[in-house]
């Protein structure tokens, strides 16, 4: 049974009162909030009447933005960390309350300075100098101009902002709460099967075990495709209607144009990965090999070939593990992110009540946040190495940025955090005299290839599918989602992984295709990792340095613009080639270690 939270010491548990002192405090700043959020009215037709009364108002909604995301956080950080205290179910929703009446309230602000020419607000910022720091931000919403409606339409569509996510909701609660998977058997018992021990399943050592679970949990998603196409299809129309509405050529320009991305860098990432499809196809053939097996199925791809390794590490152990993996970032980083463990950054207490899994969040007015809940395993280390990567990039955008620069791109978001892991998994290797081990490290990196980079740019290429077909003017069913996934996955596989039937249906239970065009991300990513990584890993002081930099940057440049401050462009090619040679690298090594 899981310990209750008050069993936990305070030095596991993060410092919420660098936020409020207390519940009171927070909620005096709810109050003030409500009044302040009034005060935006006063300006509403008269913005630009001069340049004082614009930089008014930018301050004002500086200053109420910025106090609204500390309550946020708060709210939202005591109310995960125990899901079963009412007291912040009430106060998170008191949070949320206060954020819908800005959200409403300042609708206006966009659309009426988009009615001026931003010649106006050239000599309003000459005239003002006080301005200039609001410049960014100011050409970013002329830069929407021919995108933004009417305030009267803002407004409307504000207000429909919990609609909009109505199908991503239904499919999460269908999936949370109605969906019952067939029981399957291990080791000659009943066994529940679901969507959280699913993976568990998937890298048993029991080929059964394997082939029972994959059955079990597609048999279920076989039964439920109607409803879940017409889900994602609802998902799918909103994106176009919007993409329409905005005077978008398609959904995925729409998508991708508040990052200022060019939809040249999806199709570039599509394109190369297909090239390189040749390398995944040689670990599943080395794998097939080293498994024994006269035909490879898909659930034999998560296969291990080692036994599981259960060495546990204390917390104070992960601890000089994290630092020892990014000394060779310099002395100051390492200064910097022992923060997070001495001034109550992170939460690992594995309590009663706590939401899953682990994210990072950060505050202006305070510091990063890290959860997750800290069970000692090395999959643990990894977990905490990678959020301490996003808080670590949360930071120096803090401390070099002003508040409306320093919340980064989610283009770039993944970057500092996997390249935090990949230098964990590079020190281990260096540091391990176990062949076990290293055999367990290079095949966990190369099913992070298989995931995040060849998986997720299927999901990208499944997902521009569904939205083109549909702007073609046709309807997407159930039948036409299956055939083209089954297709995507004969072409990512490759002709010596046999393709069952029944992953035709996997694509009703990927969470991210709810969230418009999100997934390409996590391959762009982690392929400029890679590169930054084992850079930096074997001694470039150069790339070294310019990553240190581009951590600086916030928002201050485009996310293209910010990876080249690093030393990665990723309108090219040459970064995933550099990623997949590494690839084949360690399938050589992995190839030598296992025949040892």
């Amino acid at each position: 049974m899981a310990k209750k939270r008050k069993d936990f010491k305070d030095l596991y548990k993060w410092q919420v009162k660098d936020l409020y002192k207390n519940d009171k405090e927070a909620l005096k700043e709810i109050e003030w909030l409500n009044k302040e959020i009034d005060k935006l009215d006063k300006y509403k037709n008269h913005i630009l009447d001069n340049s004082n009364n614009l930089l008014e108002l930018l301050k004002l909604d500086e200053e109420i933005d910025k106090r609204l995301e500390r309550v946020y956080i708060y709210g939202h950080i005591n109310n995960d960390a125990d899901t079963l205290d009412t007291v912040y179910q009430e106060l998170f929703g008191k949070v949320r309350n206060i954020y819908s009446k800005y959200l409403s309230t300042s609708s206006y602000i966009v659309p009426e300075l988009l009615k001026s020419d931003y010649k106006t607000i050239e000599k309003y910022i000459k005239e003002n100098k006080d301005l200039k720091k609001y410049e960014r931000s100011l050409k970013h919403i002329f830069r929407n101009k021919e995108h933004i409606l009417s305030s009267e339409v803002e407004n409307v569509l504000s207000n429909y902002v919990n609609l909009m996510n109505a199908p991503e909701d239904i499919i999460g609660a269908l999936q949370d709460s109605d969906f019952k998977f067939d029981d399957i058997l291990v080791d000659g018992k009943k066994a529940e099967l679901n969507e959280s021990n699913y993976s568990i399943y998937l890298r048993s050592n029991n080929r059964d075990v394997r082939k029972q679970a994959f059955k079990s949990i597609f048999k279920t998603y076989e039964n439920f495709k109607t409803t879940i196409a017409t889900i994602l299809k609802s998902e799918v129309d909103k994106n176009v209607v919007n993409a329409r509405l905005r005077k978008f050529n398609n959904s995925l320009e729409s998508s991708l144009f508040s990052d200022e991305i060019d939809v040249s860098v999806y199709h570039n990432l599509i394109d190369t990965i297909h090239k390189n499809l040749k390398s995944l196809y040689k670990y599943w053939d080395l794998k097939k090999e080293l498994l024994h097996l006269d035909e490879m199925h898909l659930y034999d791809t998560y296969a291990p070939l080692t036994n599981e390794d259960n060495k546990k590490y204390t917390f104070e152990e992960a601890k000089e593990l994290v630092l020892k993996s990014v000394a060779v970032l310099g002395k100051t980083y390492v200064e910097d992110i022992n923060k997070a463990f001495t001034e109550g950054w992170i939460d690992s207490c594995n309590n009663e009540g706590k939401r899953g899994g682990a994210y990072c969040t950060a505050c202006y007015l305070a510091h990063p946040y890290v959860l997750l809940s800290y069970e000692g395993l090395l999959n643990d280390v990894s977990t905490l190495i990678h959020e301490l990567g996003h808080a670590m990039h949360y930071y120096y955008a803090i401390k070099n940025q002003d508040y409306q620069d320093y919340n980064y791109s989610i283009f770039v978001a993944e970057v500092a955090s996997q390249v935090n892991e990949i230098l964990l998994v590079r020190y281990l290797l260096d540091h391990s005299e176990n062949n076990d081990d290293k055999i367990r490290l290079i095949d966990d990196l190369l099913q992070k290839y298989k995931a995040s980079i060849f998986r997720q740019t299927m999901f990208a290429e499944f997902e521009l599918y569904i939205h083109e077909y549909s702007e073609q003017g046709n309807i997407l069913t159930s039948k036409n989602m299956c055939d083209k996934y089954y297709e995507l996955n004969k072409l990512y596989f490759g002709d010596n992984v046999y393709i069952d039937e029944e992953i035709k249906y996997e694509w009703e239970r990927i969470p991210h295709f709810y969230m418009n065009f999100y997934v390409y991300q996590y391959a762009t990513a982690f392929a400029a990792s890679i590169y930054l990584a084992n850079k930096i890993y074997e001694g470039d002081t150069e790339v070294r340095d310019n990553y240190l930099e581009f951590l600086k940057l916030g928002c201050t440049k485009n996310p293209i613009d910010s990876l080249k401050v690093a030393g990665v462009d990723m309108t090219k090619s040459d970064v995933y080639d550099y990623a997949i040679n590494y690839m084949d690298e360690l399938i050589k090594e992995y190839s030598e270690l296992t025949r040892k």
